[in-house]
């Protein structure tokens, strides 16, 4: 079931402009293994007025995808921009070169690509996963996620079983999974049956990781 944007608090208090905050008061929590997560809530002001212009302006797509025997609908609209591509607002560049910055001694490479999608309402989902596509299977990585649009939860697993963490990301909140994140760990977005707003993720990567 989906219900209208509702603005965040913060949003209202930046009058709709919309920025980046100082990236200092991000916390880390260390899952184990070689795995973190660092979150930011709010990192991006005007977080409202930028989902709407992206449902606008992004040419999102729907996909297919074999599962098992049949081809099924892929439970979220998404959109690519590869290395060079010109994103949708001059915002997502000042955010990607701004995560390039803070993570350079840990990362040693820059942000290049960014992935979005659209989470319509709470039948949109995506499954259990780590991104291993590339480099992410075998070599530690980091993975940058924005928030724009109503929170949903985004949840984390180690690898294998054990106790789920849950993190309701939206209106700017910033989430960075890191170290071996990717390959010891799982992240999903569920369904749910509860009311919820639109939501869409921005997934900022290095070079070679899906």
């Amino acid at each position: 079931m989906s219900v209208p944007l509702q603005g965040s608090l913060f949003g209202e208090l930046d009058d709709g402009g919309i920025g980046l905050r100082s990236l200092r008061a991000i916390d880390r929590t260390e899952l184990g293994d070689g795995a973190w997560i660092d979150v930011l809530p709010g990192w991006l002001t005007g977080a409202d007025t930028l989902f709407d212009m992206l449902v606008e302006q992004v040419p999102w797509q729907a996909e297919r995808r074999k599962m098992y025997d049949r081809v099924v609908d892929v439970p979220r609209l998404v959109s690519f921009y590869g290395e060079g591509d010109a994103l949708p607002d001059p915002v997502l560049t000042e955010a990607r070169e701004a995560l390039t910055r803070d993570y350079a001694h840990e990362l040693g490479e820059p942000f290049c690509t960014a992935g979005l999608c659209y989470y319509r309402d709470g039948s949109d989902s995506v499954a259990w996963h780590g991104d291993r596509i590339g480099r992410g299977r075998t070599e530690d990585t980091m993975v940058a996620i924005v928030s724009v649009g109503a929170p949903r939860a985004l949840l984390l697993r180690p690898r294998g079983g054990g106790a789920t963490q849950r993190h309701p990301l939206g209106h700017g909140d910033l989430l960075v999974m890191g170290g071996s994140c990717q390959r010891t760990w799982e992240h999903a977005v569920p369904k749910t049956t509860k009311p919820v707003g639109p939501r869409i993720s921005i997934q900022f990567r290095p070079r070679g990781v899906r």
